[in-house]
């Protein structure tokens, strides 16, 4: 298999398996039911839309402003507005092309701003970390608070308290063996996971050597409760899930996270990966779609909308570079 097929496949796939999973979510819910969820769309609360919306900007110019906290101590200090337009056409492109827009991001930031590829590139790649680290944060956060509710719903679904303990033990087992693999093994395999590792330690520990370290945790925790608080506000968008508490969105949150790193911008999966989610807490089917649509369009119309503009502002805002 060539590397042009691969890559075609890499983008070619997602696409065509988020809309799979629009025509499956269509093909199974009754006409009844597509109405339903069409009049919530049709009729949710602009105001709360709204909100989210700009809760989501404001997680965008957090970001923004974070970047250069990593960029600083090599020297660079782009300018905050052409930051918010890097990261507005990254989200763009990525809803084309998985993974496109932090190519994108750091090519803009070389040609708008003089940084090297590379450098920014790695800057990028460290920002990936630290979310990773938040997003398993988050997913700890929600087992704790939500263990007995979880450990309810595996059973009614067949898996008892033992055969998850059995299913956790075996996961902690085949880290130890992973590990044990990857300090032992020279294979090239081990030596490209040993890499990536300690480009991820590299990572993290970058931000303590940093200048502004506590300004760069104060944006990363901010940037996550908007995401949190903008996923959470849309609950007053369908009457079904006003009374949901706050952990328990967490479960949902994390369901549409994972949803949205695995097709092109969460099409298709986003609204099925929150539905069945929520439907953990009673949520009808019909109101778990709804509450996934309404939150994936209002995200997905803003980054299309802004990230549309961005690509217009951006080389008009720098003429004379």
């Amino acid at each position: 298999m060539n590397t042009r097929f691969k890559r075609l496949l890499k983008i070619v796939v997602p696409i065509l398996l988020g809309v799979f999973l629009i025509w499956y979510s269509y093909y199974n819910t009754s006409p009844e039911d597509r109405k339903e969820i069409f009049r919530y769309i049709r009729e949710a609360d602009l105001f709360w839309v709204g909100i989210s919306v700009i809760i989501g900007i404001l997680s965008h110019i957090s970001r923004a402003i974070r970047w250069n906290y990593l960029l600083e101590p090599l020297g660079y200090k782009p300018k905050i507005r052409n930051n918010i337009l890097f990261i507005l056409i990254a989200y763009f492109a990525n809803l084309g092309i998985p993974r496109s827009g932090e190519i994108l991001r750091a090519t803009a930031l070389a040609t708008y701003e003089k940084v090297p590829f590379q450098k920014g590139f790695g800057t990028i790649v460290t920002e990936r970390v630290i979310d990773l680290l938040m997003l398993l944060l988050i997913i700890f956060i929600a087992l704790i608070s939500q263990t007995q509710v979880i450990l309810s719903y595996l059973k009614a679904n067949g898996i008892g308290l033992t055969a998850t303990l059995v299913l956790v033990a075996v996961g902690i087992l085949m880290l130890f063996v992973f590990l044990a693999f990857l300090r032992r093994s020279s294979s090239r395999l081990a030596i490209k996971l040993k890499d990536l590792v300690k480009g991820l330690l590299d990572g993290v520990m970058s931000i303590f050597r940093m200048r502004y370290k506590w300004l760069f945790i104060f944006h990363t925790l901010f940037i996550w409760a908007a995401y949190i608080a903008m996923f959470w506000v849309i609950k007053f968008t369908v009457a079904e899930t006003m009374s949901l508490a706050f952990s328990e969105f967490l479960v949902a949150f994390i369901a549409g996270a994972f949803a949205m790193s695995t097709t092109n911008g969460g099409i298709g999966l986003y609204p099925i990966a929150v539905s069945k989610a929520l439907s953990i807490y009673g949520v009808s089917a019909v109101s778990g779609d709804a509450f996934g649509w309404i939150m994936w369009i209002a995200q997905t119309l803003m980054v299309v909308v802004f990230g549309a503009i961005s690509f217009l502002l951006l080389p008009l805002l720098n003429r004379n570079r």
